[in-house]
C-alpha cells in the first residue's frame, strides 16, 4: 500500500507541475495589456511601459513563472494589479461562500442519489423503480441556471420562503447565511443527483448479477440482505469514481449558480478577474482549483487501493 500511495503522490506532483505550466502559458497567450487596462485608454506609451516594468511584466517568461511558483509554494498568491489587495485575501473572502455551497450541493446529491439509485436497482421491475430511472434521465437534461431561476421564482418570489439572491456573512447572521445557500445548493444538486442516481443504479445492478451474490442468496439471504452484506463494498467502487467526476462538475455548476443568485463566491471573483485581465489573480486562483481537483482524484485513487487490494497489488493502475 505504501508503494502504491507513493506512486499516486508522484503522479499528483507531476500533474500539478504540468497544470501550472499550462495555465501560465495559456493566460499569457490570451493577450491583453494589463498595464494599459489599469491606466485607461488615454494613458501614454511611456506610462504603460513604466507600469509594466513595475509589475514585472517585461521580464522573460521563465523568470515570471519561477517567481510566481516560488511565491506560490510559500503561500504568497500574489497581489491584484488594480487594487494591490493580496490574492489570499480575495480567496479567503470568497471561500466562506463557495465551500459551504459546494459541500451542501454534493451532500444533498449523495443523500438523494444513493438510496434512490439502490432502490431503483433492487426494485427495477416495479413502478417506482421505473419512475426513478425515468426522472434520473430527465434530471440530467435540466440546465443548472434554469433550475436556479425556477427555484428562485417558486420558493422566493411566489412563496417568500427563501432569499432569491444576495449574501449575508456568517459572522453577521449564520441562519440567514445558511438560508442564502439553500436554493443554490438545490439547483446544483438536481443535475448531479440525477446523474449519480443512474450510476448507482447501474453499479448495483452489475453487482447483483455477480456469482457471489447468487451464492449468498442460496444461503437464505434476501436480495437486499445479500447486497448490503456482501455486495456493497464492490458496488461502492465505481460510485466513488463518479463522485470524483461529479466534484469537477460541481465546480462548473457553482460558476453559474453564484451568478444567478448573486453570491460573492470564488467563481464570481474569478470571472471578474478574467474580465479585468488580472493575470496573477486568475492564474493563482485557477491553480488552486486545479490542485483541489487533483487532490480529490488522489484521495479517490487511494480509496480504491484501500477498498480493492487487486488495484494496489496490480501495480499498473
Amino acid at each position: 500500500m505504501v508503494s502504491f500511495a507513493l506512486r499516486r503522490v508522484g503522479y499528483f506532483l507531476i500533474a500539478g507541475f504540468a497544470a501550472s505550466v499550462l495555465i501560465f502559458i495559456l493566460i499569457r497567450a490570451a493577450g491583453g495589456n494589463v498595464a494599459a487596462i489599469i491606466l485607461g485608454q488615454h494613458a501614454s506609451a511611456e506610462a504603460i511601459t513604466k507600469l509594466q516594468e513595475e509589475l514585472g511584466l517585461l521580464r522573460p517568461l521563465h523568470e515570471q513563472y519561477f517567481t510566481w511558483m516560488g511565491d506560490l509554494l510559500t503561500g504568497d498568491l500574489g497581489h491584484s494589479f488594480r487594487t494591490g489587495q493580496p490574492v489570499t485575501e480575495l480567496v479567503a473572502g470568497a471561500l466562506p461562500v463557495s465551500i459551504p455551497l459546494a459541500l451542501m450541493g454534493l451532500l444533498l446529491s449523495l443523500v438523494i442519489a444513493i438510496p434512490l439509485g439502490t432502490y431503483a436497482a433492487v426494485k427495477q421491475d416495479s413502478f417506482i423503480g421505473t419512475i426513478i430511472a425515468f426522472f434520473s434521465q430527465v434530471g440530467i437534461a435540466i440546465p443548472v441556471f434554469w433550475a436556479g431561476v425556477l427555484l428562485a421564482l417558486v420558493f422566493g418570489v411566489k412563496m417568500h420562503l427563501l432569499p432569491t439572491g444576495g449574501w449575508t456573512p456568517w459572522s453577521q447572521d449564520p441562519v440567514e447565511a445558511f438560508k442564502s445557500l439553500i436554493l443554490p445548493a438545490i439547483a446544483i444538486s438536481l443535475t448531479l443527483s440525477a446523474s449519480l442516481t443512474r450510476y448507482v443504479r447501474t453499479a448495483v445492478l452489475d453487482i447483483m448479477n455477480e456469482e457471489y451474490i447468487r451464492t449468498a442468496r442460496a444461503t437464505g439471504m434476501t436480495r437486499t440482505e445479500a447486497l448490503m452484506k456482501v455486495g456493497l463494498r464492490n458496488a461502492i467502487l465505481p460510485v466513488i469514481t463518479v463522485v470524483g467526476i461529479q466534484i469537477i462538475d460541481l465546480i462548473s455548476g457553482t460558476v453559474i449558480v453564484e451568478t444567478v443568485f448573486s453570491l460573492p463566491g470564488l467563481a464570481r471573483m474569478l470571472l471578474a478577474a478574467v474580465a479585468a485581465r488580472e493575470v496573477i489573480v486568475v492564474q493563482s486562483t485557477v491553480v488552486l482549483i486545479i490542485l483541489f481537483v487533483l487532490i480529490v482524484n488522489l484521495i479517490i485513487d487511494l480509496l480504491y487501493g484501500l477498498l480493492d487490494p487487486r488495484i494496489r497489488l496490480g501495480g499498473k493502475q
